[in-house]
Order: structure tokens, then C-alpha cells, then sequence
């Protein structure tokens, strides 16, 4: 039986099989910004701001320990000027390929924040401008919490083609839209089934 199903899998047959455990996307074992769990093994953290279409946000990302716990932290500006408005801190997560999500419900995240208003974005292959993405926003309390964003709160930007999950490309925390300071912790990212 197990022959089987494993013949059906790698024949592409997904039925209504959900992942019984989270995938891990980073818990920040990696000291610097690397994401060093599973799909993302390998991949970086980085940094982006409105800089790179005229912009004048600013945004540094860098490992912390706050309360206690290791975390990724993102401080900066966003400014509206020169047309800009917007930091993140993005990951990459096709290093071996796209990341094939449909096993799971959505995105967990641990937070630590400013109490603002902060964005997941997700990218796939179909976003292939770069204002194009999936997104669902979160409030980020002064006080660790767990968040749940299940993949049916992610709304369409700029694109008119469904979220495909079995070709995610990048996720990123985002602060966009208006002029605020930025500081936001993230101490572990997983997708939950």
C-alpha cells in the first residue's frame, strides 16, 4: 500500500492528503540572517526598501534577542516622498524550486512588534512584476504572540490570477502604504496544515 501511494504521489496525485505536521520555514537557529529549516535551507533574509524605484524609506534588518528570544529584527522609516512607502524584511523560498504549499492551511508567524499594522506578502510564479503579490495584513502588538494567516485571507494585488500554493516563491513582512516607524520581530515562520 505505502508502494502505492508513493507511486501516486510522484505521479502527481494529491487527493485530499493535508500535512500532519508544520514546515518550518525559519525558528532562527541561524545566528546571522540566514533561514537554515528545510524548503529554505540556505536562503537569506534580506532587507528592501522603496529605494530601488526612487524611494527614500529606510530599513535595516538584523539578528536580536528580544524578551529573551532570538529573533530577525526590522527597524526603519517609511516615507510617502518621491513616491515611495514601503520596508521589508523578504525570503526567498524557491532555492531548490518553488515551494509547493498546498499541504498546508497558511502561514504562522511569531511577532513581536511596535503596535502597527504590518502586511505578509507572498510571490509566486506568477508574479512576475514586482508590485504584484499576495497579501493579508496582521496587527504586531509590544508582546510576543502567534498569528495564524490562513491562505484564504491573502487578497490579489495588482495581479488577477488566483494565489497559486504550489508555486510560492518569496514571503515578506511588510510596512507599507503610510508614513510609520518600523520594528518588528519575527522569532519563528512555519506554514501550518
Amino acid at each position: 500500500m505505502a508502494r502505492i501511494i508513493a507511486v501516486l504521489f510522484a505521479l502527481g496525485w494529491r487527493g485530499c492528503v493535508m500535512a500532519a505536521e508544520p514546515l518550518v520555514l525559519d525558528d532562527r537557529r541561524d545566528p546571522g540572517l540566514g533561514a537554515n529549516n528545510g524548503a529554505t535551507h540556505g536562503a537569506t533574509w534580506r532587507a528592501v526598501t522603496d529605494t530601488v524605484m526612487g524611494g527614500v524609506s529606510r530599513a535595516r534588518l538584523e539578528p536580536a534577542r528580544v524578551e529573551g528570544r532570538p529573533c530577525l529584527r526590522l527597524t526603519g522609516e517609511v516615507s510617502l516622498e518621491n513616491d515611495g512607502g514601503f520596508a521589508q524584511a523578504s525570503l526567498d523560498l524557491d532555492r531548490h524550486g518553488p515551494l509547493d504549499a498546498r499541504d498546508y492551511a497558511g502561514v504562522e508567524i511569531e511577532v513581536y512588534g511596535n503596535g502597527e499594522t504590518y502586511n505578509l506578502h507572498l510571490r509566486t510564479a506568477d508574479t512576475r512584476i514586482v508590485w504584484q503579490s499576495y497579501r493579508a495584513s496582521f496587527a504586531a502588538p509590544p508582546a510576543w504572540q502567534t498569528l495564524r494567516l490562513p491562505f484564504a485571507a491573502f487578497r490579489p494585488h495588482r495581479i488577477d490570477v488566483p494565489l497559486d500554493l504550489s508555486a510560492l516563491r518569496r514571503i515578506g513582512l511588510v510596512a507599507i502604504g503610510r508614513e510609520m516607524r518600523v520594528d518588528l520581530c519575527i522569532a519563528r515562520l512555519s506554514l501550518y496544515p
